[in-house]
């Protein structure tokens, strides 16, 4: 009925279409933005279950040995290797990523190989596709220092936290000045603003 359907035909459409409208419409969500790297873990050393850590060991043990005088299996023996070398058993055929690193095994470099290894050292060995969660790589680690000669401190938790959140401060204003770039490139064009009105005429109200 004429209820419905306008008896002329309009000048312009009700529902405005363009091919860009369409576009915007049908284009997938973007992804949610994935972290920079691991999270620290350096504050939670010192408070680090031991225990929880040879739990997680569990899933290496498979390929690394971690006792004293023990063997190499796919991966070398691992006591000791907290604070020590990269590539520290001279009896162990490393990759080459690994035997020409450099450096040696701290707390930040354990932290972020044992997060994701293959991104850590290219072409390792290790197919070990990672720990993810801090807690598991603080436990872990903290374990792993204590099958050791000499043991490393853990470094003060205040401190440590203090230091983490001063980089934390330190990022963000580039994170923020990224996007906001992001943000005014994707912002549509301003419209043209009206010519003011002639003199005499009212403004439209």
């Amino acid at each position: 009925g004429s209820a419905l359907v306008h008896p002329d035909e309009l000048e312009s459409p009700v529902y405005p279409f363009s091919e860009e409208l369409m576009a915007g419409a049908s284009a997938p969500a973007a992804a949610p933005a994935e972290t920079a790297g691991p999270e620290p873990i350096l504050a939670m050393l010192a408070s680090a279950d031991l225990a929880e850590g040879e739990k997680v060991f569990k899933k290496c043990a498979s390929c690394h040995d971690v006792e004293k005088g023990g063997p190499n299996k796919t991966g070398p023996n691992l006591y000791g290797i907290v604070g020590n070398d990269f590539a520290h058993k001279g009896d162990f055929a490393y990759s080459d990523g690994m035997a020409n690193h450099g450096g040696t095994w701290g707390w930040e470099e354990l932290n972020h190989f044992l997060y994701k290894p293959r991104d850590y050292v290219e072409g390792t060995k290790m197919s070990f596709g990672g720990l993810k969660k801090p807690e598991e790589r603080a436990a872990v680690i903290a374990w792993l220092n204590s099958k050791s000669d000499n043991p490393l401190p853990y470094p003060d938790p205040a401190e440590a936290a203090a230091g983490e959140t001063t980089d934390a401060a330190a990022d963000a204003p580039a994170e923020a000045a990224e996007s906001n770039d992001a943000a005014a490139e994707e912002a549509p064009a301003a419209d043209t603003p009206a010519e003011p009105a002639a003199e005499g005429e009212a403004p439209a109200q």
